[in-house]
């Protein structure tokens, strides 16, 4: 066995692919199935430290224990709401930033909300996450152990992830992809493709480069104005993509995928929920192979903004349908937990870290 020293600083091999991880542990001096017992312990048997990977050598634990990073996270905080279908996460993460996570529980099986980012420079002005800008990426290891810490404190598996949370899923493209290729491997927890969506304001080029690499994933999309003079009021990002530039990507999606585009449509009161509103979307979408979800928009306390009356709401889906637009309105989870995404992690900003916890730990 080759002399091991210690390195400068450690290495993400959470973020390793097998394939990377087999070349890293050779270069230890170690045989390749080593490698393949690390990446088990971590990504199936979702393993905490190096050290709990009890069928390692002694002394390649001891050099990973100094050398490596797995990203293993401490929850700040969790919330459950009361009809006990919602969770809401804060992390710690090890630079002392936070991120929030949400696990739901459906009929059909339990999904996760990460996010992708600390932060978000998108600015949208209904949104929580962008106040206060972004902060940096997350790596593939910290949005795989979002999934992973939730699997662990919450004992089941989950089947459906969403790349919907704090930040924009195309402004960390690479770590994006990395994730969704190992969270979908056979080689860790194996969640079908087709139950990865990935959401962004509209990133065009974004969207051009996840088309041609066929994943396979569900590609949602925030739209939330039918016209660019509206959507500019509303998302800063209307400024550099225009809506037909949108479209035209989102029909290259599923030319190259044959993956339906989800348009993703928050409803805010007296600002894009009107009849007229409604005729205008549908009459834009009349041609494009996608679905609408329209969601009642989670009021944010530092914006005015209001979620529609119920109301307007059906009305409004309604009027899609007649238009032959196929349209669902997202089912309301957690909002006595403040669920929206950025909410969580601000609140934790103004207030102690031993204050936070006292907010409450979710229960199995």
């Amino acid at each position: 066995m080759a002399d091991i020293t210690a390195e400068e600083t450690k290495t993400d091999i959470k973020s390793m692919n097998r394939q990377e991880l087999r070349a890293y542990v050779s270069g230890l001096g170690y045989p390749a199935y080593r490698a393949d017992q690390l990446y088990h312990g971590m990504h199936v048997k979702l393993k905490q430290s190096v050290q709990e990977i009890s069928n390692l050598p002694k002394d390649m634990r001891s050099f990973l224990e100094g050398n490596a990073e797995i990203a293993d996270f401490e929850t700040l905080a969790c919330l459950e709401s009361e009809k006990k279908d919602t969770k809401k996460y804060l992390f710690g993460l090890g630079d002392g930033n936070a991120v929030e996570s949400v696990w739901m529980r459906y009929r059909h099986g339990n999904s996760v909300c990460i996010s992708s980012q600390v932060g978000c420079r998108m600015g949208c002005d209904f949104c929580a996450s962008g106040i206060g800008g972004l902060v940096r990426n997350l790596t593939p290891a910290e949005m795989l152990e979002e999934v992973y810490a939730i699997t662990r404190e919450t004992g089941e598996r989950v089947s459906n992830v969403v790349i919907m949370g704090t930040g924009e899923p195309f402004d960390n493209f690479d770590s994006v992809v990395k994730f969704i290729e190992m969270v979908s491997s056979a080689d860790g927890l194996n969640i079908s493709r087709r139950n990865i969506t990935v959401s962004t304001c509209g990133i065009v080029p974004g969207i051009i480069k996840l088309a041609e690499l066929d994943l396979g994933v569900t590609l949602a999309v925030s739209l939330h104005a039918y016209s660019d003079e509206k959507r500019r009021e509303i998302m800063p990002i209307a400024n550099r993509y225009k809506i037909k530039e949108i479209l035209d990507a989102c029909a290259r999606y599923f030319e190259l995928t044959g993956r339906r585009v989800s348009f993703e449509y928050s409803l805010i009161k007296g600002v894009n929920d009107s009849e007229s509103d409604a005729q205008s979307l549908a009459e834009l979408l009349k041609k494009s192979r996608s679905h609408v979800n329209l969601i009642p928009v989670n009021p944010v306390k530092e914006r005015n903004f209001r979620r529609s009356d119920i109301k307007n709401v059906l009305q409004f889906q309604q009027i899609l349908e007649k238009k032959g637009i196929n349209a669902t309105i997202r089912r309301e989870m957690g909002s006595d937990i403040d669920a929206a995404c950025g909410q969580l992690r601000r609140s934790y900003g103004q207030n102690t870290k031993g204050e936070m916890a006292d907010e409450g730990i979710c229960g199995n």
